[in-house]
């Protein structure tokens, strides 16, 4: 192993510079070479490749976002397209490659590996948290902060004008941006897809709330996979108990922003066991971090198996709520 290189795909997550950063001088320490891909598979295709050094990573870690840029390439879907990507990787004698993303990131990932050899490791950075292998994916502690951030002021408004709000986060096919920032942000109920809740349940709780004397009351709903479902939802409830409400869809804000310190050292730690993984032959792995320890899931088992919810988590929301 002598050179490798390192890009970030699909969507952004706070904390991917920070991993970067890491990655880069854990190369170095390790005497390697190692370049950046530019806009992830898209520009692995097209060879835009810039090389990476002690100062290109200097004052990165505080930044969200990803300095490499970041995309979602229909074309590498395609084996000739990957075969582009092969092409430029022997080119560039590149030997190791290391990703950053979710599970679609590390689809690609294993099929460029099986057709080419090139050792490929991933490092887990969604703000869904929706890889399996991981307790937590880079970027998942930011998102949720900046929800809870957003629903205290919005409760603000809420407790001022006795109303109902119904606040959309995101998190694709899961709930663990809504739970755990519904839980810290005080929230009357929860709609996730893990616990299914139809609209006449949902009336049904707040009705018992308002009766018991709440005057305002916030519900937190993940996106699912349609974002703008809450406006449906948001109808229902005012179809079937005349409830009028708001709704807020908080939308990519919780993509963005500065890193939180748990996202920066969680990305440190893993950008640097992403080059050691290489170093010691553990292609087609992702790193991960389980029980505060360095975990290493085959890349295959990050899409295929579920990361579940913690199941003490729903009891306590219904526990703390009303």
């Amino acid at each position: 192993m002598k050179k490798i290189a390192i890009l970030t795909s699909g969507g952004d997550a706070p904390g991917m510079n920070a991993c970067i950063r890491a990655a880069v001088r854990a190369a170095l320490a390790h005497d390697l070479d190692i370049v950046g891909i530019r806009w992830g598979y898209a520009g692995l295709m097209n060879g835009d490749i810039v090389p990476l050094d002690r100062r290109s990573v200097t004052n990165i870690i505080h930044h969200g976002g990803t300095i490499l840029g970041t995309a979602r390439s229909e074309e590498f879907r395609t084996e000739s397209g990957r075969m582009k990507a092969i092409n430029v990787l022997q080119q560039k004698s590149i030997d190791g490659l290391i990703l950053i993303g979710g599970d679609g990131t590390f689809r690609g990932g294993t099929l460029l590996s099986q057709e080419s050899g090139i050792s490929v490791v991933g490092v887990p950075g969604t703000i869904d948290n929706d890889c399996y292998g991981t307790d937590y994916t880079i970027g998942f502690d930011t998102a949720v902060n900046t929800a809870v951030e957003a629903i205290d002021r919005i409760r603000d408004t809420a407790t001022a004008h006795d109303r109902l709000f119904f606040v959309e986060v995101m998190g694709r096919h899961t709930g663990f941006i809504a739970l755990e920032s519904g839980i810290a942000g005080g929230a009357e109920e929860l709609l996730i897809p893990e616990v299914p809740m139809d609209s006449d349940q949902l009336c049904k709780r707040l009705a018992e709330y308002f009766k018991g004397g709440k005057k305002s009351a916030i519900v937190v709903v993940s996106e699912a996979e349609h974002p703008g479902v809450t406006f449906r939802i948001s109808r229902e409830v005012k179809e079937k108990a005349g409830f009028d409400s708001k709704v807020c869809i908080l939308g990519h804000i919780q993509r963005g922003g500065a890193p939180s310190a748990r996202d920066r050292v969680l990305a440190s730690r893993l950008g640097a066991a992403a080059v050691k993984a290489l170093l010691d032959n553990r292609g087609g792995y992702m790193v991960g971090e389980i029980n505060r320890e360095i975990a290493y899931t085959p890349l295959k088992d990050t899409w295929e198996k579920q990361n579940s919810l913690h199941p003490g988590l729903t009891d306590l929301l219904h526990i703390l709520s009303g």
